[in-house]
């Protein structure tokens, strides 16, 4: 046996790794609230809470696969399966034709990954040192495949702003746009999904030492492939169990706990479905692995706009009561792009320190006050 791998018990628990799974019993609270027909606040808390421990399996799992795997696919893994929950989150709601609610949560993880990921993993890192250092070129490719995006993005908007109905309110829950802005939707996530492609490979293949910086192997538990895809497989019908609990009490919560949709959407959800992801990133650039820190927040940032979004886009032809138009409020799109702009700024010269850090989250903070006051 692996002299690591009795680190399960009590000690466990209380390391920063182990926390998480302190919330396991929630999981079957939640369930059982759901089927008492208890609050919808009640139920809502209890389910938010209940993925957090299930989205830390899941992170686990793919760490131990991405030891294995080599740096080129166990980077894929990470950010893929960091991003699981949130995607099947999306796609429950979807199903429940919480079109502007989606629209809300990606806008919410670009947010908390550029912002609030990247800020608190600079700010612990940089607590004790003078300034931590970074790949800028891989952070730069990375920023601009963001910028890519949020052009793309942009551009659904600005056709309904002058073609169509204008922009939905952030108090809006669905709207049916129409079939030209659809189509026009689905075509852009055609092309960004094409791009994110088109950037596995040159990342993983052709330009793979820009993306793969190598690290030691630290706090493992020794899992075969085997136990972690069993893992794996556990922690996404969990997710996907307290995914559909939780979707079903987003409408009645928001309402009775005086909270829009759309700062649930835009904050709460998008911080619950990337938990585990966040806290893994703060955790490294502690130990000063900010290539590791840098990559998982800008790289997941990346993933959501590239592939996640894309992905809801058609997947929206099959589910739900209409296709997912690509039309973004006022306050999410200015968010995105002064997120983007500010994140690239700050990773444009390959070094960080706290105070950079620390704006990085009163930027965050204050748009967090702004979507409350929406």
């Amino acid at each position: 046996m692996n002299p690591s791998a009795p680190r399960l018990g009590l000690s466990f628990l209380r390391t920063a790794q182990g926390w998480p799974y302190l919330l396991a019993p929630l999981i079957p609270v939640a369930v059982a609230l759901e089927l008492a027909h208890s609050p919808a606040t009640v139920v809502f808390a209890a389910s938010a809470l209940g993925i957090i421990p299930t989205a830390a399996l899941m992170g686990r799992a793919t760490e131990e696969l991405a030891a294995r795997s080599g740096p080129g696919i166990g980077g894929f893994l990470n950010v893929t399966f960091g991003n699981a929950p949130e995607l099947i989150i999306a796609l429950f709601a979807l199903g429940q034709g919480l079109q502007e609610v989606v629209k809300a949560s990606l806008v919410g993880s670009i947010l908390g990954n550029m912002l609030l990921v990247l800020g608190a993993a600079m700010l612990a890192g940089g607590l004790r040192r003078d300034k931590q250092t970074f790949n800028r070129t891989s952070a730069g490719v990375q920023t601009t495949m963001l910028m890519l995006a949020a052009g793309a993005l942009l551009m659904p908007a600005i056709f309904e702003l002058v073609e169509g109905k204008g922009l939905p309110g952030p108090s809006a829950e669905a709207i049916h746009y129409g079939g030209t802005v659809e189509h026009l939707s689905l075509a852009v996530a055609i092309v960004l999904i094409a791009t994110y492609v088109a950037g596995l490979f040159f990342s993983m293949k052709t330009h793979r030492s820009l993306f793969n910086p190598e690290y030691e192997e630290e706090d493992t538990w020794g899992w075969s492939v085997r136990t972690s895809m069993i893992a794996l497989a556990v922690a996404g019908v969990l997710v996907g169990l307290m995914s559909e609990v939780l979707v079903g009490s987003i409408s009645e919560a928001s309402e009775s706990i005086g909270l829009s949709e759309f700062f649930v959407g835009v904050i709460v959800v998008a911080i619950v479905g990337n938990a585990a992801e966040h806290w893994v990133a703060v955790l490294v650039a502690v130990k000063d692995k900010m290539d590791l820190a840098v990559n998982i927040a800008v790289g997941s940032s990346a993933q959501i706009a590239l592939f996640v979004a894309p992905v809801l886009v058609i997947a929206s032809f099959f589910l739900g009561p209409y296709p997912l138009a690509l039309v973004f409020n006022g306050f999410e799109l200015g968010a995105i792009l002064l997120a983007i702009l500010v994140a690239h700024q700050v990773t444009s010269d390959g070094e960080s320190n706290w105070f950079e850090g620390l704006q990085l989250l009163a930027l965050y903070f204050l748009l967090g006050l702004t979507f409350y006051f929406a």
